[in-house]
């Protein structure tokens, strides 16, 4: 009894530090690959930085037009939320088509 609670325990052992070992080779693998990575869109930092100025300024020019007309995104629980939201952009969409 004693030589199989021994065996058991032997082989659980065996089993954790395998993979804590194989843990961490995985871990040494990706550290340089993540280093390569920084340094290779490092310099294109300022070009991310300007699309997402350029993507929020648009979110929020489209919002401060359906805003306009008449859609309200603040009201909690608006029980006309959908209909409200899609008037406001048949008004954007009729607005847009005029000016064109």
């Amino acid at each position: 009894m004693k030589l199989r609670l021994s065996g058991i325990a032997s082989t659980l052992i065996v089993a954790g530090l395998g993979a804590s070992l194989v843990h961490l080779s995985y871990a040494q693998e990706a550290g340089p690959t993540n280093a390569q990575g920084d340094q290779a869109s490092h310099g294109s930092k300022e070009q991310r930085k300007a699309a997402r100025a350029q993507a929020r300024a648009k979110k929020n020019a489209e919002l401060k037009k359906l805003e306009d007309a008449g859609y309200n995104p603040s009201r909690g629980n608006d029980p006309h939320y959908p209909q409200d939201l899609q008037n406001a952009q048949k008004k954007v969409g009729k607005d847009r088509s005029a000016s064109q």
